[in-house]
């Protein structure tokens, strides 16, 4: 029998998910009766808006039917209230509804870069981002920040320095995922200085732009001048309303051109999920509190989390400014190596934490060996349980640095 021909270069090249990779090893220990804390993936267990959840149960159509590409105009409609109310009017055609935030970025990437080109990014950052530029042969070419400096940017000089003759655009986002960092208003000018200088793309992920904390607010790229046909930004419900499985996202731009190349995109694909925007048009019928409450709950959350980790020797963190993760430094020899010890090998009364090691936020090789992800999705008592049992973990493990 022939051999199968080999694969793409691309099948060799994608990264497997540093969020997911240790999924088998939590299954084990759950199958051996252990409890597993997962504070390794952005899930909330947040309620999601009974308006939406009502929505969903009357749905009563004979049959689940594609709608437009662009999107189902009542949900379109819904977009365009929340963009109104959070300072950001919109014209029709500037809105484009996608299959979650991943195929956002996915769109996006293809449609502003060619295979070779090349997308800034700052590091550490969404592992996903690598991921779908490999998919479309884009290269990520990382500028990193620094833990010291609560991952915010670094100087003009460092992020120019990276910038070539493929560099199309630089890849931003704030709340940002994995670290926390809310950037500044000073910060955001910068980049959109450089942008509109060097006439590059500014590509925001501004999904968890309501999760802001200590009185910070975001501020979106969209708002600055003179920047309509550079800033693109990627949206999402998925953490805002608590409804991560109904693939529900967004591109948003005034740059008619790029517009019309995404609803290109849409059309190869059909069109985004029906019943996920049928029922997430009922965002128009949540209560502001809702969203209050929600923050609030994240900030107290953050605290637990903050506070147990800054009380272990060793520990190196600042404190998170916005969405719902926290990266710290931690005194192991291998962060991976600490989540499978963690996974398969310790438990504190039946109780252990999955988290998700920070090397795979990194391209720079060797940066994130002793870093990690963790995401405080979870009620705060059984918070409290995981970072108890977190801190018991580190006592036992022995690639502790002491």
């Amino acid at each position: 029998m022939p051999h199968a021909p080999r694969l793409a270069r691309r099948a060799q090249d994608m990264p497997a998910s540093p969020i997911r990779r240790l999924a088998p090893f939590a299954a084990e220990a759950r199958a051996a009766g252990k409890t597993v804390y997962g504070l390794n993936i952005g899930q909330p267990d947040i309620p999601t808006p009974d308006a939406v959840l009502e929505r969903l149960r009357a749905f009563d159509g004979r049959n689940v039917a594609y709608g437009p590409s662009e999107g189902l105009p009542e949900f379109l409609d819904a977009l365009h209230a929340y963009y109104a109310d959070v300072g950001l009017p919109l014209e029709r055609g500037e809105i484009f509804v996608t299959t979650g935030g991943s195929e956002a970025i996915l769109f996006v990437l293809g449609m502003i870069a060619d295979p070779g080109d090349e997308v800034l990014v700052f590091e550490p950052f969404y592992t996903n981002y690598n991921g779908f530029s490999t998919l479309l042969g884009v290269r990520t070419v990382p500028v990193t920040t620094r833990a010291e400096d609560g991952y915010h940017l670094p100087s003009r000089a460092e992020i120019e320095a990276r910038i070539t003759e493929r560099t199309r655009g630089i890849l931003v986002c704030s709340p940002n995922n994995p670290t926390g960092t809310v950037y500044r208003d000073d910060e955001l000018e910068l980049l959109t200085a450089i942008c509109r200088e060097r006439g590059l793309y500014l590509v925001a992920d501004e999904v968890y732009r309501e999760f802001t904390y200590d009185g910070r607010k975001h501020r979106s790229i969209l708002s600055f001048p003179d920047l309509e046909d550079l800033a693109i930004v990627v949206d999402s419900l998925s953490k805002r309303l608590s409804v991560c499985g109904i693939r529900v996202g967004s591109i948003v731009s005034r740059n008619r051109e790029l517009m019309r190349a995404v609803l290109h995109c849409g059309q190869a694909r059909l069109c985004p999920p029906t019943l996920g925007q049928w029922a997430a048009t009922a965002m128009r019928d949540v209560p502001a509190s809702y969203m209050e409450e929600v923050i609030r709950e994240y900030e107290l959350r953050r605290d637990v989390v903050y506070d147990a980790l800054t009380s272990i020797e060793g520990v190196t963190l600042r404190k998170p400014e916005g969405a719902f993760y926290v990266c710290a430094r931690l005194p192991v020899d291998d962060a991976d190596r600490f989540a499978e010890f963690l996974l398969r090998d310790f438990d504190q009364d039946g109780r252990t934490v999955m988290i998700a090691p920070a090397n795979g936020f990194y391209a720079t090789p060797g940066l994130g060996t002793d870093e990690a992800r963790l995401a405080y999705v979870l009620n705060r008592d059984d918070l409290g349980r995981a970072m108890e049992a977190f801190a018991a973990a580190l006592h036992a493990y022995d690639g502790v640095r002491r």
